[in-house]
């Protein structure tokens, strides 16, 4: 399968330049793996501010209920600052299928960043949102947005990497503007979209059959709105087991019994959490290579996104991270 690349905005702190506020470049492997296969457009908003490296470090303040970036050693209140580089940057940028940013910065944070009540040393803090985490989130608010940590953790990678190859194949679609190509789109998606909003699979599939034949153009914005909201949670364990289920429907007639109980039994220890997602895709996989069947090997649900960057390994902080 030839996959597209994806457009995504990093923070250039990660592996591309030492612009920490401390003269720090952050090493990261997920990062790495992932330039070969996206185009990324590196931005640091502190440096574009002209704060500099290394530079003295700046906080998020509460001051009467309005956030504000303050740089704590020289006290200059770098505020305006950022918001008008974040409105120049976001407004510039045009479509994009996903963020990739620092966590935690009070720049770039999408969740998880310290706000302080006062500027004074031992201020009480609460977790909010970078400037431009926040401002990203309500510019793309449909986008695949992850911090570099987060995307440790095995389930998040997965949902991250599976929404960001799949809105970059929605605009090959949208750049084609045909029901030709939407309705082939739909077609491949059709077990992916059962794995994580079976209600909003039914409503896309109207949209594709466009039975009222409206303008292709009206279709596929509509499309691509509902599309990308169906994407917005990750698919739970039960929706993967429904669609399991459906694709050993296939082979019913050639499987023998052994067959049939290896795969329920490690559905069952799926469901348990006791294997892998993999482990069964596997099966069903050798199961087309040898019978064939080619509505299942059409299905992007088999292989969302390059298997280059498929890893078990999972930073062991929980499902939520």
């Amino acid at each position: 399968m030839k996959f597209p690349r994806p457009k995504v905005v990093v923070s250039k702190c990660l592996d591309f330049e030492a612009c920490r506020w401390n003269g720090d470049i952050i090493r990261d492997e997920f990062t790495q793996r992932l330039a070969s296969f996206v185009d990324y457009q590196p931005v640091c908003p502190e440096m574009e501010i002209g704060l500099g490296v290394p530079r003295k470090p700046v906080r998020l303040v509460d001051k009467d209920g309005r956030i504000r970036m303050v740089q704590l050693e020289t006290q200059r209140d770098c505020t305006n600052d950022m918001l008008l580089f974040c409105k120049s940057f976001l407004g510039a940028l045009g479509e994009t299928d996903g963020f990739l940013l620092k966590g935690r910065s009070p720049s770039c944070g999408p969740v998880d960043v310290k706000i302080y009540a006062g500027l004074q040393k031992g201020a009480a803090s609460r977790r909010g949102k970078g400037m431009f985490g926040e401002m990203i989130q309500n510019s793309y608010p449909d986008a695949a947005i992850e911090h570099e940590g987060r995307v440790h953790n095995f389930s998040i990678r997965e949902h991250f990497l599976t929404k960001l190859f799949s809105l970059a194949r929605f605009r090959r679609v949208k750049d084609q503007g045909s029901m030709g190509a939407l309705v082939d789109f739909h077609a491949a998606h059709k077990l992916l979209l059962m794995a994580y909003n079976q209600a909003a699979m039914r409503k896309l599939g109207k949209l594709a059959a466009n039975p009222d034949k409206l303008p292709a153009e009206q279709i596929i914005n509509e499309y691509d709105m509902l599309f990308k909201k169906a994407l917005a949670r990750r698919a739970s364990h039960n929706s993967h087991i429904n669609v399991l289920m459906h694709a050993m429907g296939y082979f019913k007639k050639v499987l023998n019994e052994r067959e049939k109980a290896h795969f329920l039994d490690t559905l069952e220890r799926y469901r348990a959490g006791k294997a892998p997602l993999s482990a069964l895709l596997a099966v069903i996989e050798v199961w087309i290579a040898r019978w064939g069947q080619e509505y299942l090997e059409e299905q992007v649900y088999f292989s969302p996104y390059p298997l280059d960057l498929f890893e078990i390994s999972d930073s062991g902080k929980g499902r939520d991270y």
